[in-house]
C-alpha cells in the first residue's frame, strides 16, 4: 500500500463483463480475460482479488487458470487475496486452509477470506496455518448486503456479533504480531455500510488489522464515504474495485489507464 497506494483491483470473470468485452463465455474467453488483467494490474496495484466463483463455473479447467492467475501474479511481484469466503469446523477448515495457504498448496494466495458465521474460533486452523506460512485471512466482519445486517449487527451480552469478529481479530494479531503495525488477521468491511463501524463499536486501529473494503466505484463507494466510515483507520484500508475498472477492457493500455485513474484517486482522498 505504501508503494502503490491503497487499491485492490478485483478480477472479476463475470458473464456481463467477459461478453462485454466481446469474448465468448467459455474456457478460453475466460482464460484471455484473466490474462489480460494479470498483465494490466502486474506491478501496479497493491494487491489483486481474484473472485474464485467465476472460475470455479468452469470446472477442473477453470480452477487450472484460477492457479495460472495466482501464480503468475505472484512471479510479477504483486499481492493476491483470493475471495472464496471459505468457512467450516475442524478438519474440514483445515483442509480449506491447506488448499489455499498451506506450505505444499498447489498455487498459494497471499491471503484468502474467510467466513466467521460458524463462530469466529472456527476458523483457527486458517489462523494459525497463515501466521505460520506468512499469509493472511480477511475475515468477513461488517457487509453491504442487507440481508448481513441480521446477523452482524445483532447484540449480545452488549456487543454487536460483529464487534466479537473484531475482537477476535485484534487478539490474535496481537498475540502474533505484537510489535508490528498491522497482523496477519484482517477484516472485510464494505466501503458502503455508513456509520456502522462507529455505531458498533469497532475499534479498528486497536485491533491492528489490514482492512478490506470492497464496493468501492460502481457499487456506490466513494473516497467522500471511505473516510466518513472508516475516520482514524483509513489508513488501514485496502481498497476494492472491480467493475469500475474491468469496465475500461478489453484493451490493455485502457485497462492499466482506468486502474491508475482509481488509484491515484485513492491516493489523493487517504491524503
Amino acid at each position: 500500500m505504501r508503494r502503490h497506494g491503497p487499491l485492490c483491483a478485483g478480477l472479476d470473470p463475470h458473464r456481463s463483463l467477459v461478453e462485454q468485452w466481446g469474448l465468448t463465455y467459455d474456457l478460453a474467453g475466460l482464460e484471455r480475460f484473466a490474462l489480460t488483467c494479470v498483465e494490466a494490474f502486474a506491478g501496479r496495484v497493491a494487491a489483486v482479488k481474484p473472485q474464485s466463483a467465476f472460475f470455479e463455473v468452469f470446472g477442473s479447467r477453470g480452477i487450472a487458470v484460477l492457479e495460472r492467475v495466482l501464480t503468475e501474479l505472484r512471479e510479477a511481484g504483486t499481492l493476491t487475496i483470493l475471495d472464496a469466503k471459505r468457512g467450516d469446523i475442524g478438519s474440514t477448515m483445515t483442509a480449506y486452509a491447506e488448499a489455499y495457504l498451506g506450505p505444499d498448496a498447489v498455487a498459494p494466495a497471499d491471503a484468502l477470506t474467510v467466513s466467521p458465521y460458524l463462530g469466529y474460533e472456527s476458523l483457527r486452523p486458517a489462523i494459525d496455518l497463515a501466521a505460520r506460512t506468512g499469509r493472511g485471512l480477511f475475515v468477513l466482519a461488517l457487509t453491504s448486503n442487507p440481508e448481513g445486517r441480521s446477523v452482524q449487527h445483532a447484540i449480545r451480552d452488549g456487543r454487536s456479533v460483529a464487534a466479537t469478529v473484531v475482537d477476535g481479530a485484534r487478539a490474535d494479531n496481537a498475540s502474533a504480531h505484537g510489535r508490528l503495525e498491522l497482523g496477519h488477521v484482517g477484516l472485510v468491511i464494505g466501503a458502503t455500510v455508513g456509520d456502522a463501524v462507529e455505531r458498533l463499536g469497532l475499534d479498528l486501529v486497536a485491533a491492528a488489522t489490514p482492512v478490506l473494503a470492497p464496493g468501492f466505484g460502481a457499487q456506490g463507494g466513494t473516497a467522500g464515504s471511505l473516510a466518513a466510515t472508516f475516520g482514524p483507520a483509513l489508513g488501514q484500508v485496502l481498497v476494492s474495485s472491480s467493475r469500475e475498472i474491468l469496465a475500461a477492457g478489453p484493451d490493455p493500455s485502457r485497462l492499466v489507464a482506468a486502474t491508475q485513474r482509481v488509484a491515484d484517486g485513492l491516493v489523493a482522498a487517504h491524503g
